[in-house]
């Protein structure tokens, strides 16, 4: 199997006022990215999942992440 890099953009409320976000993630399957989008978010900004809602998933390739840990995460291997 081969990890791959998603780009992950979605929407959460908090505190009535909608927030964008966009976010990079390796992983084997588009549900092990949405697992954690839902974890992350909800951890970080104590939203409950039903407050968070993904736009789209797509598969990247490692040079077009933004995230610096997960493009040298990406390039080393």
């Amino acid at each position: 199997m081969e990890v791959k890099v998603f780009r992950v953009k979605g929407v959460f409320e908090r505190n009535g006022k909608k927030e964008r976000f966009t976010k990079e993630y390796r992983g084997l399957r588009v549900e092990d990215v949405t697992e954690l989008v839902y974890s992350e978010v909800g951890s970080k900004h104590r939203v409950p999942r039903n407050k968070v809602w993904i736009e789209g998933i797509e598969e990247i390739s490692p040079e077009e992440a933004r995230d610096p840990i997960v493009r040298k995460l990406s390039l080393e291997l």
